[in-house]
């Protein structure tokens, strides 16, 4: 494959903030916390990533609530305590050069499970699991403990822990804030008619399985500055007949872009265990493309991005303005240095590592 001009380097300017180029650290839950701190393997894992020359480097999905972590051994950001270690963590990121950013996150009925390496099970109270919460009163697996409904007080309660959070997250240091509306979790369960089952104002017609979404991006943005770039990811579809789909992203897309959102990072499924997902490299590139040419808005493409040339392609023909990595800056987490270098663009490595990028 032909290169592009290496577009994939260029510098990506959002609000105030420069990325020095278009590739960014996707969240990846790395289940390495107690009590939702972030430790040294945090500070490891996304600082090599920040040496390696991401343009943006995204912390896995911090929680808004303890009871919002997907398993116990979640980040979370749900008390001022956890500032400090979050800190430290955006500042290296920053130092080396990326623009540091984190995830804020409720998993709402898909938390108090184990770790995928522990098999995933849900966790029940007895063994330290809790109860959790949803639209409706409806489990995402047949075992799974059964859901509380939210009261639209509780609802409430809910946005206040992400805008509250945000604060968080700009004392912080973050300079990136992306809200995580996808893969199944409490956003994403108000969005898909798959586990919406309200009567009330959010649930029912699209416009009302909308509206906790757009209540929580209303209030993120309230507290986050506007110097600084806003991204929610979505999952563009749910990959099942009568579920969310393109169409919806699309309208979401637009509502979303009038609150001040700077970037769409198009994801897709996590709702429903039917999914059948039609898995090959760049698949959920055109959810990024069509959202983008048809709301205007800046998007980023994920899922299954792992060639140099591919991700420049992207970027290059206008399918979307930003590449998210995840599994492959786990096998390389110098893909940017590598990429530079096989596309024939100047991206230099630390000094401490010259003599190996020469």
């Amino acid at each position: 494959m032909e290169t592009t001009g290496a577009r994939l380097f260029t510098p990506l300017t959002l609000r105030e903030i420069v990325f020095r180029n278009r590739i960014a650290v996707s969240p990846m839950c790395q289940y390495s916390s107690e009590d939702g701190f972030a430790s040294d393997w945090h500070l490891v894992h996304l600082g090599c990533r920040a040496v390696g020359g991401a343009g943006a480097v995204i912390t896995e999905a911090n929680a808004v609530e303890a009871r919002g972590r997907i398993s116990p051994a979640d980040l979370g950001i749900w008390k001022d305590e956890h500032i400090p270690a979050l800190a430290r963590l955006a500042a290296f990121i920053r130092q080396r050069g990326a623009v540091p950013g984190t995830q804020l996150a409720h998993a709402g009925r898909k938390a108090s499970v184990r770790s995928p390496w522990e098999g995933g099970e849900a966790i029940p109270e007895s063994a330290g699991g809790w109860p959790t919460v949803a639209p409706s009163a409806r489990p995402f697996r047949p075992a799974d403990p059964t859901p509380a409904e939210l009261s639209q007080a509780e609802i409430r309660t809910v946005v206040e822990a992400f805008r509250t959070a945000a604060g968080r997250a700009l004392a912080a240091g973050f300079e990136l804030v992306e809200i995580h509306a996808a893969h199944g979790y409490l956003i994403h369960q108000f969005l898909s008619p798959l586990s919406n089952f309200r009567t009330d104002e959010y649930g029912g017609a699209l416009e009302n399985r909308m509206r906790f979404a757009l209540e929580v991006t209303a209030a993120v943005r309230s507290a986050w500055p506007a110097r600084l770039p806003l991204f929610v990811r979505i999952s563009a579809t749910d990959w099942v007949e009568g579920g969310w789909n393109i169409d919806n992203s699309v309208e979401l897309a637009r509502r979303l872009s009038y609150l001040g959102v700077d970037l769409i990072d198009c994801s897709s499924g996590g709702a429903a265990l039917a999914a059948r997902i039609p898995l090959a490299p760049g698949y959920q590139v055109p959810f990024a493309e069509r959202i983008r040419r048809e709301t205007g808005i800046r998007t980023g493409a994920v899922g299954l991005i792992t060639k140099p040339e591919q991700a420049d392609e992207i970027v290059a023909s206008g399918k979307a303005d930003l590449v998210l990595l995840a599994r492959e800056f786990l096998r390389d987490p110098y893909f940017p240095l590598h990429a530079a270098k096989a596309l024939g663009a100047e991206e230099k490595a630390p000094v401490q590592y010259g003599r190996a990028f020469q």
